[in-house]
């Protein structure tokens, strides 16, 4: 039982990136003498789990699986379940670095003891592992996630996107993507370099493919700027460049530039036009002021100056698209004006994988359930305070 993790290291290693669920379900029979296994990833809007081995191909609707399944994605913690025929399944979380990708279950012939339990546990943390590298070897898994064609602006923001969640030890971040299926510009990154958080939201210019790549040439040349080890100055100066010498002012990017102390808590940001950033503290919603400069590619050889706020431990950040602030569907006042603060303060005992959904699924019912007229993006960045302390 000690090498049960190491068995299935092996095994996934070994396996063709497509056939790593077939590999994790041999090696996991061995090592617990299990009864069988399932694996069910997350779809591209959360809205349910779908099971990797008998999944159908052909973007077929509905709900997903629901119930213990869903449960354990979004308690992020096992949790087991008990037949009358004296079997036990066990549902685990597949989730690398903050970032959700499903359950896996495990069925076992009794009730496991915790040796068997804590086992399992690192069972999931290794498949998880190995599922996130496959993902960029082979379409199996996305397919899996798609319960509609995506169109080729979505595709290209999918790609696009570092993940949907990440978390340390000071910070958890989350970010969701609508309409999932038809999203053009808007758009969000994020990197995390020795204790600095970098996240940058944009709300590109224009609709459908247009939007989704001059989104990609911005985020990219974003990318180049910090990865040459430019700060959020030099970021948004090469991004604006860029854009401004590809269409000469006729398309812009608003985007906000964020970089937070993951110690300290201080926030550097650059407000280019930018989404909204809203703060949540304890049960107060407030926007937070910072002057807005020029979006990116509006002029040639613009500057741009930092600005700079303090975190409390327990604060949380929102930022927001347009197509969530503005949204008015059906020409009352807009989401944001008192509508979106509820729904903020209504995910206080949420963590921001679960906030930005019901920010999100407030935003649909907002829209009477019809589909969202503008994209939408939502970003939630808790920060827990130095070394993650305990807030109470």
């Amino acid at each position: 039982m000690a090498d049960a993790p190491t068995g299935i290291s092996r095994a996934l290693r070994e396996a063709p990136p497509d056939r790593v669920v077939e590999a994790a379900d041999l090696a996991i029979r061995a090592a617990l003498g299990a009864s069988g296994t399932a694996v069910y990833i997350a779809d591209y809007r959360i809205s349910g789990l779908w099971p990797v081995l008998d999944s159908r191909q052909d973007g077929a609707a509905g709900p997903g699986v629901q119930g213990t399944v869903r449960r354990c994605f979004s308690s992020q913690q096992p949790v087991r379940e008990s037949g009358e025929d004296g079997r036990c399944r066990i549902h685990l979380p597949l989730t690398v670095w903050g970032e959700r990708l499903g359950v896996l279950m495990v069925e076992l012939t009794g009730e496991p003891t915790e040796t068997v339990v804590r086992a399992a546990v690192d069972m999931a943390g290794e498949l998880a592992m190995s599922l996130r590298a496959a993902d960029r070897e082979t379409d199996r898994y996305r397919r899996v996630r798609r319960r509609e064609r995506l169109s080729m602006a979505a595709e290209l923001q999918w790609e696009l996107l570092p993940g949907r969640s990440v978390s340390h030890d000071s910070f958890h971040l989350a970010g969701q993507l609508e309409p999932a299926y038809t999203v053009g510009g808007d758009h969000f990154d994020w990197s995390l370099d020795e204790g600095r958080l970098t996240v940058t939201v944009l709300n590109g210019d224009g609709i459908g493919l247009a939007a989704a790549l001059l989104t990609a040439v911005t985020v990219n040349a974003m990318r180049n700027a910090r990865r040459s080890g430019g700060g959020l100055v030099e970021q948004a100066e090469l991004a604006s460049d860029t854009v401004y010498y590809q269409h000469r002012g006729d398309r812009h990017v608003a985007t906000l530039l964020l970089e937070l102390d993951c110690a300290s808590g201080r926030v550097r940001a650059v407000d280019a036009g930018s989404p909204h950033l809203v703060r949540v503290r304890g049960g107060a919603v407030s926007r937070v002021a910072l002057e807005q400069q020029l979006p990116l590619g509006m002029f040639g050889e613009t500057r741009y100056d930092l600005q700079e706020f303090d975190l409390d431990p327990g604060d949380r950040l929102f930022v927001v698209s347009d197509g969530v602030w503005a949204a008015d569907p059906s020409g009352r006042e807009t989401y944001g004006e008192r509508a979106m603060a509820r729904a903020m303060r209504a995910t206080r005992l949420q963590p921001p994988t679960e906030a930005v959904g019901t920010v999100m699924r407030e935003l649909q019912s907002f829209h009477a359930d019809a589909d969202l007229r503008d994209d939408a993006v939502v970003v939630c960045l808790d920060w827990r305070g130095s070394a993650g302390r305990d807030q109470g």
